[in-house]
């Protein structure tokens, strides 16, 4: 199994899936979201990975002039690589999900592997009321909700993002999408060295035990040999079980607001820089060094922040 010096910390600082009534923490205007993504690149994140929120009601968008209001500034105060989503959320068009990164041409974008269902309904049952209106219905309508990402969805999106030499952060969240991963990589839509996050513990994907970590892996290996660089995130709170796992493994991590709130058991965190910090410790106290973001960049075949469109 292929091991490497220093392990990439990624930091997803909003995402789509939380609401702002599960915690008062969570980056929703894009000041928030700037500021959070400097302090988790100064704790010691290598890439930030990137969602926009309608700063009025903290819904998930996609609208390029929101991301405009963040990016420049994370850039100027930071040397952190920029990835964009293209996953934007399960409720919207893969056109609409694909515009920051057209716009932006970032130096790395995620791109989901595969269609699943996508349930966040059981967060239902832990919160009493909500702030907006929106919040329950993007809970319950995952009840009924195929997160669409067929193939024709993603060989045009890595073609276009290829266009403008934007690379991927292959999300997977079963090992079918390993499958589908290697498949794009043997009819050449996908080349060069391979981002693979693996993704435990959303209802509809691989569950967050560590066999299902160790399936994963295993599996990888076996599709990819060593062409790839692997990276975990864990949902909720096996968020840094699976970092430590991954570590220990030859893994990259990520932590972040958009994957779990929490920083311990009934504590949310109030930062992202927070769980950086945790992750950075544990990685430290398993004799690992943490990578620079040009460290990072070299070991993902980056093409640099001096080409990306922002």
């Amino acid at each position: 199994m292929a091991t490497q010096r220093k392990v990439i910390i990624t930091c997803a600082v909003t995402g789509a899936i939380h609401t702002p009534s599960m915690s008062p923490h969570l980056p929703v205007t894009p000041e928030e979201i700037a500021e959070a993504g400097i302090a988790a690149a100064e704790a010691g994140a290598a890439i930030l990975h990137l969602h926009a929120r309608d700063p009025n009601n903290g819904k998930p968008t996609q609208d390029p002039a929101v991301f405009e209001r963040f990016l420049p500034r994370i850039k100027t105060s930071t040397d952190a690589v920029i990835n964009l989503t293209t996953g934007g959320s399960p409720h919207m068009t893969v056109e609409e999900r694909m515009r920051p990164a057209m716009e932006f041409k970032p130096e790395l974008a995620s791109m989901n592997m595969g269609s699943m269902n996508f349930g966040l309904f059981p967060m239902l049952n832990r919160y009493d009321s909500f702030q907006h209106e929106w919040e329950r219905a993007h809970l319950e309508n995952s009840r009924d909700l195929v997160f669409k990402n067929t193939f024709a969805d993603i060989e045009t999106a890595m073609t276009l993002g290829a266009e403008n030499g934007t690379r991927f952060e292959c999300e997977c969240y079963d090992i079918g999408h390993l499958y589908n991963l290697r498949n794009l990589m043997d009819r050449g839509i996908v080349g060069g060295r391979v981002f693979v996050q693996s993704v435990f513990g959303i209802l509809g994907g691989i569950g967050p035990h560590p066999e299902d970590v160790m399936h994963m892996r295993r599996t990888a290996d076996r599709l990819f040999g060593d062409a790839y660089e692997w990276s975990v995130l864990g949902a909720g709170s096996s968020q840094m079980r699976i970092a430590a796992q991954s570590a220990a493994m030859g893994g990259h991590v990520r932590v972040g607001l958009e994957d779990s709130l929490w920083l311990a058991p009934g504590k949310l965190a109030e930062s992202n820089a927070s769980q950086v910090t945790k992750v950075r410790e544990i990685l430290e106290g398993l004799s690992f060094e943490v990578a620079t973001p040009d460290e990072a960049r070299e070991m993902l075949q980056l093409k640099g922040a001096d080409k990306v469109g922002f």
